[in-house]
């Protein structure tokens, strides 16, 4: 059973979570209007983080998208942007400060559910209102990355081996090693930090380097 934490500014659309994930067995921890409310409910308690918080985008204290995801990433929690994700920009800004994803709220609950459960077992989120974000700002911040590194980035985001990359490529593992050190680097210096492999296959997913499906992109 995973644990979730709900935040939202909105009282029924919590409850509704609140219910659904109950009967998908999921257990609600928290429920609150703020992410300052949950920090407090955290300090205050023995519980440890709740594996996914769900976030609406634009809540009422005068919070940042950034703000709101990098608090809650650094206490441990994996972010899930609950929203009408009608603003390219800030939900671009969210993925940056690390959530995982954005369901919409015009979303079937099933949908919701389904990317609670698949961002609680660690994997990547992938649906409609990612691609969208990544369409609609093309503002964001470029990562500059090499042919050659966009090139390896595309097969190891994708679940190739590093040692399975050099050899598709025909270079060495010394080598996509290297370009794979150079792309986290690239990520880190435009504020878009890429520790992980899910991480990367984020970014890819955000940059247009794989589709919003996970799979290669033809550009």
């Amino acid at each position: 059973m995973s644990t979730v934490a709900l935040i939202d500014d909105h009282e029924s659309v919590r409850l509704g979570l609140e219910a659904a994930c109950a009967r998908d067995g999921q257990s609600v921890v928290f429920s609150g209007s703020t992410v300052g409310c949950y920090l407090a409910w955290r300090a205050s308690s023995s519980s440890p983080p709740a594996d996914v918080v769900v976030l609406d985008l634009t809540l009422g204290d005068g919070t940042t998208v950034t703000e709101n995801v990098t608090s809650l990433v650094a206490d441990g929690a994996s972010v899930v942007i609950h929203s009408v994700a009608d603003r390219p920009a800030a939900v671009r800004e969210a993925l940056a400060a690390g959530a995982a994803g954005v369901v919409s709220k015009s979303s079937a609950l099933d949908d919701v559910l389904d990317a609670i459960r698949t961002v609680a077992q660690g994997e990547a989120l992938n649906n409609v209102e990612w691609a969208s974000a990544v369409e609609g700002d093309r503002a964001f911040a470029d990562a500059q990355l090499s042919t050659r590194e966009r090139e390896v980035l595309r097969l190891y985001a994708t679940g190739l081996p590093l040692k399975a990359v050099a050899e598709r490529l025909g270079v060495a593992y010394s080598t996509a090693k290297e370009n794979i050190t150079r792309i986290r680097v690239k990520y880190v210096e435009v504020g878009r930090p890429a520790p992980t492999k899910v991480d990367l296959l984020r970014r890819a997913m955000e940059d247009g380097i794989v589709g919003a499906d996970g799979a290669p992109s033809a550009r």
